[in-house]
């Protein structure tokens, strides 16, 4: 889905020149005619797909300025550029301490406008992946940091708000790399105990004979190799959460003592004379089916319905492929960042790509993916050719070398003193739908007309238009290989299937 920009404007004429134009641009728009409608759109239940405001600073009742204060002073956080008749350095500057990202003067040309919605674009991405990595340092991540538009993410996101103001057991169910641990975490930060600590142990990978020692401690000496008092997770999360990640791996003489901790709110350490009293909240996670192993005896029956109380089942990636466009670009700006690589985008195709895979690792298969994809990028765009691992999984996307079209031009016979030598070919000439334009192209002889129906050469640009469609559906819509073939660059590619409107999706 496209990002959708608010156009604030109190002029009709200004609002429908914008809007064609920022439309033009591949985004969606909506339009207010005051500052109020605009604060009602901010924060209405469609406000979250509003990603930018253009808004002008003179407007009747409630002004530009006013609807920045309002926005500041009710937490509404949107980059927002603003536009005015009147250019003056002390409404430039006052704009911006308001919070404006970006000011011009109207009229403003097409391009000026693109580049700056998309520079804005930008740096309100890099600034919220900052903010929501300090957040989740502070342990203060809550649900609108989650990356997610997909309808089956809606019921995972209620469920935790719910949970997040109580202290009920919670256990967290789906496939590995789902997201788990996020949700975890945004339950703690959405709930009292945001800010407190956050101790996530995985229960799977801790060795059998320290598990005892891991979660509730042990004094010094209390066993061999024993050098030092430790704690224990348990201690070590009081007043805050505790996740217990893949919790039906615990062995089951620590499934006993667990049960005891729950249901006492006190853990007593190895070597210990005395138990010691903690408050946390529980959150416990798995990827396996907690009643099969209850059912096998792997897992104690008693201490599945303690954990059990409050299942969240959150679905696997390719379940919910509306997140994944959402997801790829929020890794793209990331890596990108940390890498230091100015990869700002991602093509139709290599979304088509990403969308159409199963991801049996999910989320986190995917964010390792375009990790890898953002290190090897030479360019401003990860393309079909940066997923070639994923690429070789789908049939349609595989890299075979198609054979190249012959482009045969008809023209009639011309009088010169070599025809004789080099005879002309005696055809008709061939109209575009002869050879299938638009319709299908005909892949066997790969013809394309100079002449039209009526024996006049057809002008450059049709010629061009025709060469392009077949190029286009001849690679399959891979339009690295078009651009290759072609001779020319991806970004003029695309210019010129704009110039000559032509719709490369189709």
């Amino acid at each position: 889905m496209p990002e959708r920009i608010l156009i604030v404007d109190d002029d009709p004429v200004q609002r429908r020149i914008l809007e064609a134009a920022i439309q033009r641009f591949g985004f969606e728009t909506v339009t207010a005619e005051t500052g109020d409608a605009a604060m009602a759109a901010l924060t209405g239940p469609d406000a979250g797909e509003i990603v930018l405001v253009v808004l002008d600073l003179v407007m009747p009742d409630l002004d530009g300025m006013g609807t920045l204060e309002r926005m500041r002073r009710d937490g509404v956080y949107r980059p927002v550029i603003v536009q005015t008749a009147h250019g003056g350095i002390d409404t430039v500057v006052s704009a911006v301490r308001a919070g404006a990202i970006d000011f011009f003067v109207k009229p403003v040309s097409p391009e000026r406008l693109e580049v700056s919605i998309r520079n804005a674009l930008k740096v309100n991405a890099l600034e919220g992946e900052i903010a929501r990595i300090k957040r989740r340092a502070d342990g203060a991540l809550t649900f609108d940091d989650i990356v997610t538009r997909a309808p089956s993410m809606a019921r995972v996101l209620e469920l935790g708000r719910r949970a997040a103001d109580s202290s009920i057991p919670i256990i967290i169910e789906g496939e590995s790399g789902v997201g788990k641990e996020l949700i975890a975490r945004a339950i703690q930060g959405s709930s009292p105990r945001a800010g407190k600590p956050f101790v996530a142990v995985n229960c799977g990978a801790i060795p059998e004979n320290l598990v005892e020692s891991t979660l509730f401690g042990h004094e010094k000496g209390a066993f061999t190799g024993a050098s030092e008092k430790r704690i224990g997770k348990f201690v070590e999360a009081d007043g805050g959460t505790l996740f217990l990640d893949e919790v039906g791996e615990l062995p089951l003489d620590a499934q006993v003592k667990l049960l005891r901790a729950i249901q006492e709110g006190e853990v007593e350490p190895v070597g210990a004379r005395k138990p010691v009293k903690v408050d946390i909240r529980l959150i416990s996670a798995t990827n396996r089916s907690m009643i099969d192993l209850v059912r096998q005896g792997k897992f104690r029956e008693d201490l599945y319905y303690r954990l059990n109380v409050f299942p969240i089942t959150v679905p696997p990636l390719r379940e919910r492929t509306e997140d994944i466009p959402l997801l790829a670009k929020h890794f793209i700006t990331r890596f990108g960042a940390e890498e230091g690589k100015r990869v700002e985008s991602i093509t139709p195709e290599a979304l088509t790509l990403l969308t159409r895979h199963r991801w049996p690792g999910n989320v986190r298969q995917l964010e390792n993916t375009v990790f890898r994809a953002v290190v090897l990028a030479d360019s401003h765009e990860l393309d079909v050719d940066h997923f070639p691992q994923i690429a070789a999984q789908i049939d349609d996307f595989q890299d075979v070398e198609p054979t190249l079209p012959t482009i045969e031009l008809t023209a009639l016979p011309q009088q010169h003193e070599r025809a004789e030598t080099r005879p002309a070919p005696q055809r008709e000439p061939m109209s575009p739908s002869a050879i299938g334009y638009p319709a299908q192209p005909d892949h066997t002889r790969g013809v394309v007309p100079i002449l039209s129906e009526d024996g006049d050469v057809r002008p450059l640009e049709e010629i061009e238009a025709d060469l392009i469609r077949f190029a286009v559906e001849h690679y399959r819509g891979r339009m690295s290989e078009v651009a290759r073939r072609l001779g020319i660059g991806r970004s003029t590619l695309y210019r010129r299937l704009k110039e000559l409107e032509l719709d490369a999706a189709e």
